[in-house]
């Protein structure tokens, strides 16, 4: 197989919209086409291919980092077509690759179906501004979709720090200065550390991974810059227990008073396959840090967020489950996958039973519930 082959390979990503493609040995290569892995009718890949299509793409340094760590991550444009995030690592001895397709045309928030109120919480000076939801879930799109509101409008310095960058943003109104960790410093924790001394007035941190980062991040949103974030969990409730519970027993009183007066809101999404028609869908659950919000956070009470979003519709909140049965009742989205990503599964469920249908693999998850209740 010759570099040739990666190119045809990724141009089939590209002239598809798949937003992965699979390379592993003992497969035809795959791809991933509106949540679906698709075979390519190709052959079936033997070690040899998977050194050769390794070297066609991957970068001396990340060649090496492979050699010593096992795994290597990198982004790289495929000419004016796209650009890539790249996964290549080890496995039973062999290599496999994963190539995930960033899509490089900036989206508007109306596309995305951003809630509108994150236009104005944007506007603002300060604070914190966290995107969560599992991988792939679209965080990298919304941040870039914000980034880039931001700077068609305002004349701001923005500063990101990303692994690796995804969408690259050209300077419109604003600066923007990107920075790959890896690349062009060597951490979260430092790029974070440096950019106050850049006069930013816009913050991108990639991904909050380690406390020493998360303490910057409110550092820097308490200081009068606004920051943008991103964590691995689902639910506005959650996300603020996960950033409290990264500190020492210790500090989990002060974080959490930083916290009430640094966080402007949690947009915690989940992406959906769309039965209507073909592509993808997001669900939103939205929080903004109210006096009242405000309040709970201070005290630890965030068993208590869930039904404050509820009544908080007036300030632009909702629901993930909320937003999610509002798609499946428009016939977006399935039963299925609407109980799949949401966080209270039971309770749709019943939801869709009152109605009188019925969901594949019930009396399952039933047992399963049950199991974790005894």
């Amino acid at each position: 197989m010759s570099s040739m082959q990666i190119d045809r390979l990724l141009d089939t990503v590209v002239k598809n919209g798949a937003s992965d493609l699979h390379l592993t040995v003992g497969r035809q290569p795959t791809i991933r086409l509106h949540g679906n892995l698709r075979n390519l009718q190709t052959k079936v890949l033997d070690s040899d291919d998977m050194v050769s299509l390794m070297k066609a793409i991957t970068p001396e340094r990340n060649q090496q980092e492979l050699q010593e760590e096992g795994g290597t991550d990198f982004g790289f444009a495929y000419g004016d077509a796209a650009r890539f995030r790249v996964s290549v690592f080890r496995q039973r001895g062999d290599l496999a690759i994963v190539c995930r397709q960033i899509p490089s045309k900036l989206l508007t928030f109306e596309q995305i179906g951003l809630p509108e109120v994150c236009k104005e919480l944007i506007r603002r000076p300060r604070g914190l501004f966290l995107v969560t939801g599992p991988t792939g879930s679209g965080k990298t799109t919304t941040l870039a979709t914000m980034i880039d509101y931001i700077n068609q409008g305002m004349d701001r310095h923005i500063v990101t720090m990303e692994d690796p960058i995804e969408y690259y943003h050209n300077h419109k109104k604003s600066i923007v200065n990107q920075r790959e960790v890896g690349n062009d410093v060597p951490s979260f924790a430092e790029a974070l550390r440096r950019s106050l001394r850049q006069d930013p007035d816009v913050i991108l941190v990639g991904e909050m991974r380690d406390l020493e980062t998360i303490e910057s991040a409110v550092r820097a949103a308490e200081t009068g810059h606004l920051v943008f974030a991103t964590l691995h969990t689902t639910g506005a409730a959650k996300t603020i227990d996960r950033v409290v519970d990264a500190f020492p027993v210790t500090q989990q009183n002060q974080i959490r008073v930083q916290l009430s007066t640094a966080l402007l809101c949690v947009l915690s999404q989940a992406l959906l396959t769309r039965v209507d028609t073909t592509g993808m869908v997001a669900a939103y659950e939205f929080l903004v840090v109210t006096p009242a919000i405000s309040n709970l956070i201070r005290e630890a009470k965030t068993f208590r967020i869930d039904s404050a979003i509820q009544t908080g519709k007036k300030f632009g909140m909702q629901l993930l489950d909320d937003h999610l049965w509002s798609l499946y009742s428009r016939g977006m989205v399935s039963a299925e996958e609407m109980i799949d990503v949401s966080k209270n599964p039971q309770e749709l469920t019943s939801r869709i039973h009152r109605m009188g249908r019925t969901v594949g693999r019930m009396e399952w998850d039933e047992e399963i519930e049950e199991n974790k209740t005894q």
